[in-house]
Formats: structure tokens, sequence, C-alpha cells
């Protein structure tokens, strides 16, 4: 059975999930999204450069998927008024 393209998605996005907490523990050793398997990486710089990877390749997927890259906002702006 095939996945469906979110089904996809998820599973980067999980991916992405777990190389987040591996580069926050400090742990070199990843499993893969799917638990089939493990990648070991040399150093945090190369962890580094695998998530901006892969961040690219879901947005890339995201975009062709929904019709569109995700909006990012820059700066938000609040304003209020005060009773006092």
């Amino acid at each position: 059975m095939a996945d469906t393209p979110e089904q996809k998605l998820a599973a980067m996005r999980v991916q992405l999930a777990k190389l987040d907490r591996a580069m926050a523990s400090g742990v070199l050793t990843v499993e893969q999204a799917d638990n089939a398997g493990r990648t070991t990486y040399r150093s945090y710089a190369e962890m580094r450069l695998a998530r901006a990877d892969l961040v690219r390749r879901i947005n890339d997927f995201a975009g062709a998927l929904y019709g569109g890259a995700p909006r990012r906002t820059r700066q938000v702006v609040m304003t209020g008024r005060s009773g006092w």
C-alpha cells in the first residue's frame, strides 16, 4: 500500500522532530521516521546541514501539495487601549 502525500509529509515532519531532539541533546545518532534504521552524523555541523536540507524538502513538498509556500511572520505588532 502506497503512502498518501499527507502521510509522507507527516513522516518528514516526524523525522525533523527527531533530528531536532537529537541536536538538542547532543546525540549524533538519529532513528529514522519509520524506525527502520538509524543515521549517525560525524558532527553537529553535518546535522545542521541535514536539517536545513530536510526543512527545504518539507517546504518544497508542502508547497507542491498545497499550492504555495507557507507564509512566515517576521514581525508581530500588538496594540491595545487601556481603560486606566
